[in-house]
């Protein structure tokens, strides 16, 4: 038995993190005595890439939660993906989404990292990296960023280290053109993803002429679909240096020294620089090791150009630039940072001797994020936000209904209504675009200020449409939940009702 787990040590290994990974997002999406549940991230994150899927498998390539306009500064390359299989194989979006593909891009990149670094140390820290934030007593993005655990509610996150562990494999075999033609297709997947392994592309290319070769391939496949897909390309960054070493030291909900902020904030405001220079420099140590936890041991591997070059230009981005809409959205190139600090760190650690204690002491610092993420968000059994069964019936109705564009009263999220919350109390979500496969006239704004729609008009119309009978004739549909609503003088006739949920048809 003992014979056979060595022979096996691999595939246990991503096997236990493909299930440890999982446990985010397979409950999420299911139907339950009360309704369907979502834990964490999923009530938003996870509803608004069903509502894409949904869409795209339309063929359409409108933003479906503003109807009328193309979609546009956005990546759609996972997207697109789980709508060709949702086509394909008729497997429910919301299904593909949390059930099927998140431990099949679990599995793959086990696998891919095993095969590229050869070291189980690699493989552990890619799944169960964490941070020093259980130290004291905090969660997992106390330091602002996510860490290893977190990786499948970002699925395009997940499938971008899919391409560049493929693409790393392919360079040790020398395959350079199709390696640059990889990267520079990851503009679709994660535009992070792209400008990082462009950049180490380039300064590997500086040692091994080759990795030149992939640059240049690169930035040619990269550049036209950047310029297609963020037609306001000025528009998307804002240099802001420091922001996330203030905001984690003075927020709340992140390490919450706030007279370590003030102090910072005020020597930057009054230009005393030589208190102000030392103070950002702590802050960004601690930012930096804090994140990192037992990853930290990376800078012990050497000669590794591309890997170290991403780790410091994934740390130097969010230090200096936030993106416009929602600012902490940079911070997803330090996800880079922590993964190949993973792969580094365990590679040196396959080439020493660690004892048993030692490697044991290791596991056991670097587990507790791991586990305190799972515990207090994704598997307690009542999630914070739900589709009451009621509602589930009205989307099931309105999406047997011809195609037409629906309006839906704005969210009015309410966070002391006990959970699981309806996604209309919960916060503004994609989610009736997502399950009834129309387009909705204006939801989920966070997802529209991301992608850099002025919204602002359009929500307006739609409060003065609902108070004021302000007809707005591109609207098909009504979609009112939990409110009474008579639109019969407007030319509209009730099709749906039920106590939760009323849907009005255009005559």
């Amino acid at each position: 038995m003992l014979s056979w787990v060595k022979r096996h040590k691999p595939w246990l290994l991503i096997i236990i993190g493909t299930i440890v990974w999982s446990l985010t997002m397979v409950k999420s999406g299911l139907v339950y005595k009360y309704g369907m549940g979502f834990w964490g991230a999923n009530g938003h994150d996870g509803i608004w890439h069903i509502s894409l899927i949904e869409s795209l498998s339309r063929g359409s390539l409108e933003i479906p939660i503003f109807a009328g306009e193309v979609i546009k500064n956005y990546h759609i390359g996972f997207d697109l993906l789980l709508a060709g299989i949702h086509v394909l194989t008729r497997i429910p979006a919301v299904n593909l989404y949390f059930q099927v593909i998140p431990p099949i891009l679990a599995v793959l990149i086990g696998v891919l990292t095993y095969k590229l670094t050869k070291s189980l140390w690699s493989v552990f820290f890619v799944y169960f990296g964490g941070n020093w934030a259980w130290i004291l007593g905090k969660g997992e993005s106390t330091f602002w960023s996510h860490q290893s655990i977190s990786t499948l509610i970002n699925p395009p996150f997940a499938l971008s280290l899919i391409i560049l562990l493929t693409g790393l494999i392919l360079l040790q075999k020398k395959h350079y053109y199709l390696t640059g033609i990889l990267f520079g297709l990851l503009v679709e997947i994660k535009i992070y993803a792209a400008a990082l392994a462009v950049f180490g592309l380039l300064i590997a290319g500086l040692k091994n002429k080759g990795y030149l070769k992939s640059f240049f391939v690169a930035l040619l496949v990269a550049t036209p679909l950047y310029l297609a897909a963020v037609p306001n390309s000025g528009k998307v960054i804002v240099f802001q240096p420091g922001w996330y070493l203030e905001t984690m030291m003075g927020f709340s909900d992140r390490l919450n020294w706030p007279r370590f902020a003030s102090a910072m904030t005020n020597y930057r405001l009054a230009g005393n620089w030589l208190k102000g220079i030392p103070a950002y420099l702590v802050a960004l140590i601690i930012f930096f090791i804090g994140n990192l936890g037992t990853r930290l041991i990376f800078l012990r591997r050497k000669n590794d150009l591309f890997s170290q070059a991403i780790i410091f230009a994934g740390l130097a981005a969010p230090m200096l630039f936030l993106q416009t809409g929602t600012s902490w959205n940079s911070i997803q190139f330090f996800y880079y940072s922590l993964f190949f600090s993973g792969l580094l760190a365990g590679q040196f650690l396959s080439s020493q001797k660690l004892g048993f204690v030692s490697g044991a002491l290791l596991i056991a610092a670097t587990l507790p994020t791991t586990w305190i993420t799972l515990k207090d968000i994704y598997l307690p059994s009542r999630p914070p936000a739900q589709i009451a069964t009621l509602e589930l019936e009205a989307l099931k109705f309105l999406r047997t209904q011809p195609t037409g564009i629906v309006l839906v009263p704005p969210a009015i999220p309410d966070p002391y209504a006990p959970p699981p919350r309806p996604l209309y109390l919960y916060e503004s979500t994609s989610y009736v675009s997502a399950f009834s496969n129309h387009p909705v006239y204006f939801e989920d704004q966070g997802s529209l200020t991301i992608t850099g729609y002025p919204w602002q008009a359009r929500e307006q119309q739609v409060k003065d449409f609902l108070t004021k009978n302000i007809d707005i004739k591109a609207v098909s549909y009504l979609y009112i939940p939990n409110q009474k609503f008579d639109a019969s003088s407007m030319g509209f006739k009730n099709i749906f009702s039920n106590s939760e949920t009323t849907i009005w048809s255009r005559q």
